[in-house]
């Protein structure tokens, strides 16, 4: 598979209606809008973007719309993982007929499967596509990972596994991963979960799948600018801010980014329950942290 993920990559929130309702207008800005700030590539439905809380209706629909709206621009990857299996399968052959150039896929949902059984899920799901296959690893919330042995498996057994998604924030379990990988496969991209790119990248991270890029794409892209390029102390300073914004977002995730994009001039509707939707004091409190961290006046308005 000749895809190579890199960058600042953006996995877009889930525009809503007042009524909860799915709103197209606004996504398709929102995906014009991430491309023109610098987006190297776009995935939907990650959990930012409340895939959870989507029928497969829904996700089918914006999918779609993902793939037609960039336009080649930059690659498009479809979240397929749903808690269904079958319906993971269903998601994935639906994102290779619209078009996408990749499909992303978490470890299953609420069970904590064995190595051995996460395994045969990736081998099914990977052969069931021609498509470039990333796959997602986030142990904290799922209580299982991606071993270095488990990834090394599937790289021999899949050659359209391109890259990893590693939302664990260990440094020794990334540099596990990505030894084992990047031994078998020069050209496997390990990518961040968020924008932890400083400890990353010195450990063969090639890019992040942006959490704060609808607020602030100057300040991700400079980041990852400064960590590729060898600028460790800027690096750090520019982190430091990411990381207060990280945990000013993670707040009922991805509530608190919603909110934030309204100070921003780019409104994208509620948060579908059981999550939140950003009061007007929670909205009055980012907009306090992002005029302290100078991301009003340095950050596009509007789309």
């Amino acid at each position: 598979m000749s895809l190579k993920l890199k960058g600042v990559m953006q996995s877009t929130v889930t525009p809503l209606k007042e009524d909860f309702s799915l709103d197209l207008p606004t996504f398709e800005k929102l995906l014009d809008f991430h491309v023109r700030t610098g987006a190297t590539a776009i995935s939907w439905p990650h959990h930012k973007g409340e895939s959870l809380n989507l029928t497969m209706a829904e996700r089918r629909l914006f999918a779609e719309a993902a793939v037609k709206v960039v336009a080649g621009r930059v690659p498009v990857s479809i979240h397929v993982s749903s808690l269904a299996v079958e319906d993971s399968l269903a998601l994935a052959r639906h994102a290779q007929q619209v078009g996408a150039d990749a499909i992303i896929a978490i470890t299953p949902y609420f069970w904590k499967p064995t190595q051995e059984a996460l395994y045969d899920y990736f081998v099914e799901l990977g052969t069931s596509i021609d498509l470039p296959l990333i796959a997602y690893n986030s142990p904290g919330h799922l209580g299982v990972e991606i071993s270095g042995e488990l990834l090394s498996r599937l790289i021999v057994r899949l050659p359209n596994l391109i890259a990893m998604k590693d939302a664990g924030f260990h440094s020794e379990k990334f540099l596990e991963v990505s030894r084992a990988a990047l031994a078998l496969r020069p050209d496997f991209s390990m990518i961040a979960g968020v924008e932890f790119l400083a400890p990353s990248v010195p450990l063969g991270c090639v890019g992040s799948y942006s959490a704060a890029g609808a607020i602030c794409p100057n300040l991700c892209i400079e980041l990852y600018e400064a960590c590729i390029s060898g600028q460790s102390v800027r690096a750090r300073e520019l982190q430091y801010k990411m990381i207060r914004l990280w945990d000013l977002f993670r707040d009922q995730y991805p509530s608190s980014l919603k909110g934030g994009m309204v100070l921003m001039g780019r409104p994208v509707g509620p948060t579908r329950p059981p999550l939140p939707t950003a009061t007007r004091e929670r909205q009055a409190f980012i907009a306090s942290e992002l005029r302290d961290l100078g991301i009003l006046d340095t950050e596009p308005h509007g789309w």
